[in-house]
């Protein structure tokens, strides 16, 4: 019977794997923006100087650059532990 879980090493390699592509993602994102606007990105959503619609732009980018990352990096990374054959029971 197959555990959905997982076992505490994917765990600790998935949570590894997700925090290296979170802080990758963000410096791509950072990058990016800069990039593409010739400005920094927002920092602060209360600062009167960042319009709304560059503000809720850079979160909705933000929200789904990170999240997508997160996911493929776990996946990527906990790939090999899900497709590993059992190890037999005595």
């Amino acid at each position: 019977m197959s555990d959905k879980s997982g076992d505490g090493g994917s765990k600790v390699i998935g949570a590894a794997a997700a925090f290296a592509a979170a802080f990758a993602a963000r410096k791509a994102i950072t990058f990016g923006w800069k990039r593409v606007t010739g400005k920094e990105p927002p920092s602060d959503p209360h600062d009167p100087l960042v319009g709304t619609g560059e503000a809720v732009g850079y979160a909705v980018v933000m929200g789904v650059v990170m999240g997508a990352a997160r996911v493929l990096a776990i996946r990527a990374a906990t790939s090999r532990t899900r497709h590993a054959p059992a190890e037999p029971t005595e």
